[in-house]
């Protein structure tokens, strides 16, 4: 194995090892983690909700969130990486990685790896805080008298839920209001496609079609944080500090990790030539070789 091979191959290793560390701190979360046990006012109005199916589910959440930037990132680094000459190729065991293929690879990896730091964060707060999300006392039926006088100010912790039939999986999910998984998650998924965008849409041809697909990508990350609390998931406050976590994390990503538009500052006449080229394939001129 030639060094060139093995200095890509120890890359792939730590970056794999790396991700998969961060993600199975998030299973462990998920499989074994066991929230704060915080108690209750008996007049806590916020408490008091109605329990409601989400709008946008786990699934639709992660399938969207992963999906769209990936496919949207692998097809921008395959236009723009063709740009680049066969010489800039990196060889792995005697096979040739096309320059879009690698591009592809550091964008997309890092991307995953901010996703995974996102709903960690998230998750290290949920399960040190577990706030009561505002279903709780339709859902958990606590065995507490509240009609009573003397438990209308008292802070009740010893309780027990007498919901029928009701799952430990719910008994779980109704301490880890704080923050916003969703509105973390689509936040930083959703900001960060949008300023993935800013770079590779560098068509001349419209002001605004990069701008609506960026406007796009807040929207959706908007409907789904205010669809929590429509739908009785989580507190505004909870919207509010999953999308502030998920658009920093984002923005750390996108611009201390990634260094997304690195490239426009080490080669800026490259872009402003495109804009050239495209201006004078518009007006129908050539430019001569010494213009």
């Amino acid at each position: 194995m030639d060094r060139s091979s093995k200095l890509i191959l120890r890359k792939l290793i730590i970056d794999f090892v790396c991700l998969l560390i961060v993600s199975m701190v998030v299973l462990m979360f998920f499989l074994f983690g066991k929230p704060y046990k915080r108690g209750f006012f008996c007049n806590d109005e916020s408490l008091m909700h109605p329990y409601h199916t989400s709008t946008v589910t786990s699934a639709m959440l992660y399938v969207t969130g992963l999906f769209l930037p990936i496919c949207t990132m692998i097809a921008g680094e395959f236009i723009h990486g063709r740009q680049f000459s066969t010489e800039s190729s990196k060889v792995l065991f005697g096979y040739t990685i096309p320059p879009w293929l690698w591009l592809a690879y550091t964008k997309v990896g890092i991307f995953g790896f901010g996703a995974a730091t996102t709903v960690l964060v998230t998750d290290i707060a949920k399960y040190t805080i577990g706030r009561l999300r505002p279903h709780f006392m339709t859902l958990c039926v606590p065995n507490i008298n509240c009609t009573l006088p003397e438990n209308h100010f008292r802070y009740i912790e010893d309780f027990t839920c007498t919901a029928p039939n009701i799952s430990p999986k719910l008994l779980k999910e109704m301490r880890l209001s704080f923050p916003s998984g969703h509105s973390s998650f689509s936040a930083y998924t959703m900001i960060y496609l949008a300023i993935y965008l800013q770079l590779r849409i560098t068509w001349k041809g419209s002001k605004l079609l990069r701008h609506i697909l960026q406007l796009t990508c807040i929207l959706m990350a908007w409907f789904t944080a205010m669809s929590r609390i429509s739908d009785y998931k989580h507190h505004w406050s909870d919207v509010l500090a999953g999308s502030t976590l998920g658009t920093t994390v984002a923005l750390i990503v996108a611009f201390c990790v990634a260094d997304l538009f690195e490239e426009r500052r080490s080669h800026p006449m490259t872009e402003k030539q495109r804009a050239v080229d495209y201006e004078a394939a518009e007006a129908g001129t050539q430019l001569s070789p010494g213009s």
